[in-house]
């Protein structure tokens, strides 16, 4: 994914809301460890625990890429509700309890509670509040919700810099109803009545919308309303998809309760992540994670997809279409397509970011290890059962993307797969590890491009090696010329990236400008195994050093070996343990017959997961289980994120003997 600097609004920008009661400062980057989420891509919506939005930087109802509300807050006759609890009914809905003893009797047991019930669908968020009263008498209460409409795109929400605010916010003749445009979204409000109650009253004060309603509680009985936003927007790039999602159950079922918690979990944010393009909405595929990444990534999506083959290929079958619709045809080095290669993101408009100098076109290709995975998902949702006509049908385009890792993505022609920015303003690093401080030698010095990333080698060998297979089985020409191929770049990578310490044998991280051995010790080192690239022995080094306590940290796999010079357990890819990547290595190790490797780090995420509530994050503190009793949040660590999520299924395969059954 594209990972930035980003910022909080400066504390100029964020009136209305008791700064002291938050602990963000102006410059950094937003936290999003204790907010709260509800989502249904493309929509989403971020809260403190109470439901009230403003406290925080992340903040807001969004649409897509534009935050269409930044700021709510609730009062019943003047008083805030005192939030008791607050519950995830699911990944769409969210429900508070709160207390309104303001309008309650003396006694010591609460009478008078508020239940606010908030649900966010593709297109919309909807609020209803109850209030229910044991009291023998009447109340009539006033409830009042205030909401400030904005229009900031998220790149700004993210850099922490104002957006615009909508100009053109009107109150309906009825009174009941509101609406503005941000950004090209059509935003609707409605305080209509609920179940044939009285409708609330809207009013914009120049800043902010404040709907109120007088709702009467009869004795001993409950009533309600609700406050609707919808918003839409004319021609986008991706749809949701309002649909079940349906995985087989997972047989045998997960022996360990951690595991089965975070499958199911795992189910309800994979549901909410869906997303299709907006010309094929049959062709469903998960958005990469909320908040910054809800669309179309090549990388991300491809996981995802893979992850969950074992338990559904409906996704991976989606995902393999919606990419290759969108593969390249001619050299366009602004966006970086080149003829064959798989797309890293789709955007909405230009993805700017502010203070770094990158510019992102709206459909992207900048990254070097989307083309390779492509293939490797094809030839694996054939061997989970894809059908042969699907799979034959786009077999014209992983022959395009087997020769783009040929021709363009060997841009020197050393038979290896290398990448370097060429317009100045894209990602300057195109692996899974795309910060700018990712590939760095064990003293800390940082690479210099281009750069030959080994796990890229790896699923290079694996989609020629597969990629022949599936040309092999339905009859076309060119296998026996890519399994060459493969052996080639197999000797290369033998002769070029083994390095050794005191520990022994292991491949570096990257070769760098001069093709010289990177030799930091890092968990590129699991994607490796599996796939073919290693032999036997070279597999048991790698195992070995996977489970070493350098790289193990007891809650995952660290990025970035404790014994380097540029380690720290909060660095994004520099210590950090990430999800995906330690189930990237379970499964690697499991294939390669490391079984008891393989099972010790997923006991890791396992022991994990229970502090997160089974949500798995994006990625969280690469800390020695030995000296923290849980695992220590990444403040602005992405939750829910596909990868994340699914990574429970591959762990689930891995550490149960689950195979696909050709």
């Amino acid at each position: 994914m594209t990972e930035t600097a980003a910022h909080p609004r400066p504390a100029d920008q964020r009136d209305g809301v008791d700064d002291e009661a938050s602990t963000e400062h102006p410059g950094l980057q937003p936290f999003l460890a204790a907010e709260t989420v509800v989502l249904r891509a493309p929509a989403q919506a971020w809260s403190s625990d109470d439901g009230t939005m403003g406290r925080a930087a992340v903040h807001g109802f969004y649409l897509g890429d534009v935050r269409l509300v930044d700021e709510l807050t609730l009062t019943v006759d003047g008083r805030v509700p005192e939030t008791v609890a607050t519950v995830a009914v699911d990944a769409s809905t969210l429900r508070v309890e709160s207390l309104l003893r303001g309008v309650d009797d003396r006694g010591a047991d609460p009478g008078v509670r508020l239940s606010v019930l908030r649900s966010v669908d593709v297109g919309g968020m909807r609020d209803r509040l109850t209030v229910t009263s044991r009291l023998d008498r009447e109340l009539t209460l006033t409830v009042a919700l205030a909401l400030r409409p904005d229009a900031a795109p998220l790149e700004l929400v993210k850099a922490g810099l104002p957006g615009g605010r909508p100009d053109d916010v009107t109150v309906a003749g009825d009174g009941a109803r509101a609406s503005w445009t941000s950004d090209g979204v059509a935003v609707s409000l409605d305080a209509a009545g609920v179940d044939g109650g009285a409708g609330g009253a809207v009013q914009h004060d120049g800043t902010r919308l404040v709907a109120t309603w007088r709702l009467v509680v009869p004795p001993r009985a409950s009533a309600s309303v609700a406050l609707a936003l919808t918003a839409s927007r004319p021609s986008p790039v991706v749809a949701g998809v309002a649909g079940p999602l349906a995985w087989a159950a997972p047989d045998p079922a997960p022996r360990d309760d951690r595991l089965a918690r975070w499958l199911d979990r795992a189910h309800d944010d994979l549901a909410a992540l869906r997303l299709t393009t907006a010309d094929e909405p049959g062709d469903v595929f998960y958005a990469a994670g909320a908040p910054w990444f809800f669309t179309l990534f090549g990388r991300d999506s491809i996981w995802a997809a893979r992850f969950t083959l074992p338990l559904d290929r409906t996704v991976a079958a989606g995902t393999l279409r919606a990419l290759a619709r969108l593969q390249g045809t001619a050299s366009v080095p602004d966006t970086a397509e080149q003829p064959g290669k798989v797309m890293h993101e789709l955007r909405q408009q230009t993805l700017t970011i502010p203070g770094e100098g990158v510019s992102l076109p709206p459909l992207y290709y900048g990254t070097v290890d989307a083309t390779p995975l492509w293939v490797c998902l094809l030839h694996d949702a054939w061997r989970w059962g894809l059908p042969d006509a699907e799979v034959e049908a786009l077999l014209p385009a992983a022959e395009a993307a087997l020769a783009w890792m040929r021709d363009s993505g060997d841009s020197d022609g050393d038979g290896l797969l290398e990448y370097v920015d060429e317009t100045g303003h894209g990602l300057a690093n195109q692996g899974w590890k795309d910060s700018g401080d990712s590939v760095q030698w064990r003293d800390g010095r940082l690479a210099e491009g281009p750069i030959a990333l080994c796990e890229v080698q790896a699923y290079a060998y694996e989609a020629a090696t597969h990629g022949a297979d599936l040309l092999d089985h339905f009859g076309r020409e060119g296998g026996a010329a890519w399994r060459a191929w493969a052996a080639r770049l197999r000797d290369r990578f033998r002769d070029s990236f083994w390095v050794s310490d005191a520990a022994g044998a292991y491949p570096a991280i990257a070769l760098d400008a001069a093709k010289r051995p990177v030799d930091t010790v890092t968990s590129n080192l699991g994607h490796l195994l599996g796939t073919g690239l290693l032999d036997e022995h070279e597999e048991a080094l790698v195992a070995a050093r996977l489970v070493s306590p350098e790289l193990a940290a007891g809650f995952g796999l660290r990025t970035l070996s404790s014994d380097a010079a540029g380690f720290w357990p909060l660095s994004y890819h520099g210590g950090s343990v990430w999800t995906h990547d330690t189930a990237v290595a379970v499964s690697g190790l499991a294939r390669a017959g490391f079984v008891d490797e393989a099972r010790s780090l997923a006991e890791g995420l396992l022991a994990a997961a229970p502090s997160f509530d089974h949500r798995m994050p994006e990625l969280h503190s690469g800390d020695d289980r030995g000296e923290v009793p849980s695992p220590v949040p990444y403040p602005a660590s992405c939750r829910p994120q596909a990868w994340s999520a699914a990574a429970a299924v591959a762990v689930w395969a891995a550490t149960h003997d689950v195979a696909p059954p050709r």
